[in-house]
C-alpha cells in the first residue's frame, strides 16, 4: 500500500543546523533582527526578487497581513471601514483585515483563475467609494495576479493594497523574478511548515519600496524609533535568528523544490485526462512557474457530493487529500457574523467541487499516476452513470406557495411571516425563486441615494425578531453600521443594501431549515393555470435547463422598471417628453444608480453653465434634484441651473397636525390627515432627504429656497413657458415613475392574461388585498403582488389619508401589513392576528 501524505513538511534538518545555530549561540543574539534575520532578508531580496526593494521577516504571515494592511489603510480607517477579500482563500487573509481594524467585504473569485474577480472588485470600489480602506486579494494557491492592475486601482481609488501571496514563494516569472518583485505595495508570503517554502513558522514582506519595508520594520518592532519610545502603531512581529537561519537554508534549495512540484503539477495535469469529462483545474500561469503546495482539482457536480467518499476512500489506499479551501470565508461562522458577504456563487462552486491531492518534495511521477488511479478507482465505485453531465432534476414539483423574486419585497413578506413566528409554517410549503445569486438584496444597493425610509425601519426588520439569528443581526457589521444614520435623513442605499442582503442570507437559512425551496440563479418565465386551479409556473436556470412549479398560489414580488418607452411618451407642454428632447433625455434610473453622476459630468463637460430639467413629482424626481446638489465635487450649477417640472403640488409629511402648523405649513385639510396615525400626508408627503428638500422650497419655517433649483407646477403655467423650460435645458431627466415587471400569466386555454398594470390605460397591479387583477379589474385566482409599482392602497386598520390617489410603497408597509396581508392569504388556515398600531 502506497503511502502519500497531501501534505509532508520538509524544512531544513536541524542536523544540518548545528552550525548556523551555534553561531546564533555564540553571538548571544536570538531576536530583534540579528544577523542570521538580516542576512535572510539581503538573500531573499537579490535571489528572489532581482535586488529590487527590500524585504522584512517576520514571524508568521499573518502578523505580517496584520501589519502591511494597517499599514496601507491608515488613512481610511474609521469604523465600518472595509477590506475587499475574496471569498476563496484561507482565514488568515480575512482575520488579518479585522485585526487592522477593518470589515472584510467578502466577494467572489474569477471561475478560471479562482482568485479576486477584477470585474467585482472595481464595481465594490465603486459602490463603497472610500468606505474600502484596503483591497487584499489572494494569489490562489501561488499563482501570480496582475499587479500592475491593482497599483492603477491603488492610484485611481486612493485605496491601500496588500497582497496575500502565502502560498508564492518560488512562483517566478519565467526569468528568475519571484512573483511580486518590484511592486510598490506590500506583498506577504508565508513560510510554514506546509508551504513548498517551509522552516516551521513565519512570513517574508517584500516591496520594491523601501521606505515602505523601512516603516513595516519599525511597526514590526513596536512602532519603537531611535529610542525605545512607539511613535507609530506596533506589534512584536519579528522573526528569530533561529528562524532566519532556517530560512536561509530552505532559500539554497527552494527552486530545485519548486521545479520538483511543478513537475509533478504537470504530470497531474496529463494524467487528470483519464478520469472522463467534467473534471477541472485551475487555469495555469500565463508565463513562468507556479509554486505548487497540492494539486487542486475540481470534481465533476454530479459527483461532488460524493467528495468525502473519495477523499475516505484515497485514505484507505494510503494517500491523503483534502478540499482547500472548503468552507470558503462567506460559509464560515465567524465572518458570517462580523463580514459583509457579497453573493459569492463561483466560490460556492468551487468549495463545493474541489479536491486537494498531493504534491510533496519525496514524491515521483510515478506517484501521481497511482494517485490518479486510485482516485479513478474510487469514482468508478460510485456507479456513476456513463454520459451523464449532469445531476437530473425534477421536470415539476408541488408546492403550497411559489414566491417570484426574492429581493427587498419579497424578502420583506418573509420578514412579515417571522414577525409573526410563522416563518417556520410558511416554509414548509414555499419556493423563492430568485434571478441573483442571493436573496435580499435586488437592485437596492446600487444606487446613489439616500434611502426614503429610515434607519430604524431598515433595523425594525430584525431587531427583537422571535428568530435569533435574525435578532443577531443588530450587532453584525451592516446592522452596526445602520444604526449610524438613526436619525440622519435616510441611509445610503448602498449600506441599506448590505444589511438587506445579510438579512436576506438568514431568511434563505431558516426558509431551507424548515423546508423551503430556494431557487437562486433561476429566471421565472411564465406561469399557466391548471384547470384544477393550480399554478404551473415555468423557471429556467443559468445553464438553460427548464423547470416547473406547480402550487395554487403565486406571490409576485418581481419589483419595478422605468419603462423608457412610457417616459418619452409623457405629454407636456404641448408635446411628448421624447419628441422635445430627443437625445438629451436621461432616464431617472440610470441617473440615479452609481456612476450616473460621473456620467451626467462628461456629458455636460464642454457646458459651462448647464441647464437641467427634471420632469415629475415622485420620490425619484426629487432624489434626482438632491443627488444634483449635493454631488462631490459640486457641478458648475449657477442659479436656476435646475428646474423640477410636475403636476401635483409638492407636499411634506408631518407626524401630526401640530408638527405642521407650528411651522406654519397649512396646506392641508381633515382629508390629509390619517385617521389612523394622525400624520399628515401621511402617504402622498415626501419624507426624509427629499422633505426637507420641499419644506425650503416652499420656504416652511423660514427656510431659504435653494437658488439653484426652481420648481414648476405645470397647471399654473402655460405648455410655452413649459416648453421653453425643456428647449433651454442640456439634460432632460424624466422621472416619471415606475411599472411593475410582473409575470406573464396565461389561462386554462393557453391564452395571455393581460394584467390591469399593462392595459391601455394603466391601472394598479394588484387590488386592496394584494391580489393582481386582470385589465378587466377582475381579480386573477391565487396570484398576489408585492412591492415597488405595484399599486397598493393601504384602507381600514392599515391607515392613509383619504385624499390620497396614487400607490404606496415602503419597506416598513412591506414587511409589516401588507406582507402579513399576503402570509395571512396562502395561510388561511392560521388564526387571525392583532396588528400593531402602523408606523
Amino acid at each position: 500500500m502506497p503511502s502519500i501524505p497531501l501534505i509532508a513538511p520538509n524544512p531544513p534538518r536541524f542536523a544540518d543546523m548545528a552550525d548556523a545555530f551555534a553561531a546564533i549561540e555564540q553571538r548571544r543574539i536570538f531576536s530583534n533582527g540579528g544577523p542570521a534575520v538580516r542576512a535572510f532578508e539581503a538573500q531573499a531580496t537579490a535571489q528572489l526578487f532581482g535586488g529590487d526593494g527590500d524585504c522584512l521577516a517576520v514571524a508568521s504571515a499573518t502578523l505580517g497581513l496584520i501589519l502591511a494592511i494597517r499599514h496601507a489603510a491608515a488613512a481610511r480607517i474609521r469604523p465600518g471601514a472595509l477590506a475587499l477579500v475574496p471569498a476563496f482563500t484561507f482565514a488568515a487573509t480575512a482575520q488579518a483585515a479585522q485585526w487592522a481594524g477593518l470589515t472584510p467585504l467578502i466577494h467572489d473569485v474569477d471561475p478560471q483563475t479562482w482568485a479576486s474577480n477584477p470585474q467585482i472588485e472595481e464595481q465594490l470600489l465603486a459602490r463603497h467609494g472610500e468606505r474600502v480602506a484596503a483591497i487584499v486579494p489572494y494569489a490562489a494557491f501561488g499563482r501570480s495576479l496582475d499587479l500592475d492592475r491593482y497599483a492603477w486601482l491603488a492610484r485611481r481609488h486612493g485605496v491601500g493594497v496588500v497582497i496575500d501571496a502565502a502560498a508564492s514563494l518560488g512562483s517566478d516569472d519565467g526569468a528568475g523574478r519571484n512573483f511580486g518583485a518590484g511592486a510598490p505595495f506590500a506583498v506577504v508570503y508565508s513560510m510554514h511548515a506546509t508551504k513548498t517554502f517551509a522552516t516551521g513558522e513565519g512570513g517574508l514582506v517584500h516591496s520594491g519600496d523601501k521606505s515602505l519595508i523601512a516603516t513595516l520594520r519599525q511597526m514590526a518592532n513596536f512602532g519603537f524609533g531611535t529610542t525605545r519610545a512607539a511613535q507609530m502603531p506596533g506589534i512584536n512581529a519579528k522573526l528569530s535568528e533561529m528562524g532566519g537561519a532556517l530560512a536561509s537554508a530552505k532559500l539554497a534549495e527552494l527552486d530545485a523544490v519548486c521545479d520538483h512540484r511543478a513537475a509533478l503539477a504537470r504530470a497531474y495535469g496529463a494524467a487528470m485526462l483519464r478520469l472522463g469529462p467534467g473534471f477541472a483545474a485551475q487555469a495555469p500561469m500565463p508565463q513562468g512557474r507556479q509554486a505548487f503546495q497540492f494539486w487542486s482539482l475540481l470534481l465533476p457536480t454530479e459527483i461532488a457530493g460524493h467528495r468525502a467518499a473519495l477523499i475516505a476512500a484515497l485514505a484507505q489506499a494510503g494517500i491523503g487529500s483534502g478540499h482547500y479551501f472548503s468552507p470558503h470565508l462567506g460559509q464560515q461562522p465567524w465572518f458570517r457574523d462580523h463580514a459583509v458577504i457579497e453573493p459569492v456563487p463561483v466560490s460556492d462552486d468551487l468549495a463545493a467541487r474541489v479536491l486537494s491531492l498531493p504534491i510533496t518534495d519525496g514524491m515521483t511521477v510515478a506517484d501521481v499516476s497511482t494517485v490518479i488511479d486510485h482516485l479513478a478507482a474510487a469514482i468508478a465505485a460510485l456507479h456513476r452513470p456513463a454520459g451523464k453531465g449532469a445531476s437530473v432534476m425534477p421536470t415539476s414539483t408541488d408546492h403550497d406557495t411559489v414566491l417570484i423574486g426574492g429581493g427587498p419585497a419579497g424578502t420583506a413578506m418573509l420578514t412579515a411571516a417571522s414577525k409573526q413566528g410563522r416563518l417556520p409554517t410558511l416554509a414548509q410549503g414555499l419556493a423563492i425563486v430568485e434571478q441573483g445569486d442571493a436573496l435580499g438584496l435586488g437592485e437596492l444597493g446600487r444606487y446613489a441615494i439616500r434611502s426614503d425610509s429610515t434607519a430604524e425601519t431598515f433595523l425594525s426588520a430584525v431587531k427583537d425578531n422571535v428568530h435569533p439569528e435574525l435578532a443577531a443581526l443588530v450587532d453584525h457589521p451592516a446592522g452596526v453600521r445602520m444604526a449610524d444614520h438613526i436619525g440622519a435623513l435616510g441611509a445610503p442605499l448602498v449600506e441599506a443594501g448590505d444589511l438587506l442582503a445579510v438579512t436576506g442570507d438568514r431568511l434563505r437559512d431558516l426558509a431551507v431549515q424548515h423546508g423551503a425551496s430556494v431557487l437562486t440563479g433561476h429566471t421565472a418565465l411564465d406561469a399557466r393555470r391548471e384547470a384544477d386551479g393550480r399554478w404551473r409556473t415555468r423557471l429556467r436556470d443559468g445553464a438553460g435547463q427548464v423547470r416547473e412549479l406547480v402550487s395554487p398560489h403565486i406571490v409576485l414580488a418581481t419589483g419595478g422598471r422605468q419603462c423608457a418607452q412610457t417616459v418619452k411618451a409623457a405629454v407636456l407642454a404641448g408635446g411628448t417628453l421624447g419628441a422635445i428632447a430627443g437625445m438629451r433625455l436621461l432616464m431617472s434610473d440610470d441617473f440615479l444608480r452609481l456612476g450616473g453622476v460621473d456620467a451626467l459630468r462628461d456629458r455636460l463637460a464642454s457646458v459651462r453653465s448647464p441647464r437641467i430639467a427634471i420632469v415629475g413629482g415622485s420620490t425619484s424626481a426629487l432624489a434626482a434634484a438632491v443627488l444634483l446638489l449635493k454631488a462631490d465635487p459640486a457641478l458648475a450649477l449657477g442659479a436656476g441651473a435646475i428646474t423640477l417640472l410636475h403636476r401635483r403640488p409638492l407636499r411634506p409629511f408631518y407626524h401630526a397636525r401640530e408638527a405642521a402648523l407650528a411651522e406654519g405649513f397649512t396646506d392641508f385639510t381633515d382629508a390629509d390627515i390619517c385617521p389612523v396615525s394622525g400624520f399628515v400626508y401621511r402617504l402622498a408627503g415626501f419624507r426624509l432627504e427629499a422633505r426637507e428638500l420641499v419644506l425650503r422650497m416652499l420656504a416652511v419655517g423660514g427656510r431659504v429656497p435653494e437658488p439653484r433649483l426652481a420648481l414648476m407646477q405645470l397647471d399654473q403655467h402655460d405648455a410655452a413657458a413649459a416648453r421653453a423650460v425643456l428647449d433651454a435645458a442640456d439634460v432632460v431627466i424624466g422621472a416619471t415613475g415606475y411599472r411593475p415587471r410582473a409575470l406573464p400569466l396565461f389561462d386554462v386555454d393557453g391564452a395571455p392574461i393581460l394584467l390591469a398594470s399593462d392595459a391601455a390605460v394603466p391601472g394598479p397591479l394588484v387590488d386592496r388585498h394584494c391580489r393582481v387583477r386582470d385589465a378587466a379589474g377582475e381579480v386573477v385566482p391565487g396570484v398576489f403582488g408585492i412591492g415597488l409599482a405595484a399599486g397598493f392602497v393601504p384602507w381600514g386598520a392599515l391607515g392613509g389619508e383619504p385624499s390620497f390617489r396614487g400607490n404606496a410603497n415602503g419597506l416598513w408597509l412591506w414587511q409589516n401589513d401588507v406582507g402579513q396581508m399576503i402570509v395571512d392569504a396562502v395561510l388561511p388556515a392560521a388564526a387571525p392576528l392583532v396588528r400593531e398600531a402602523v408606523a
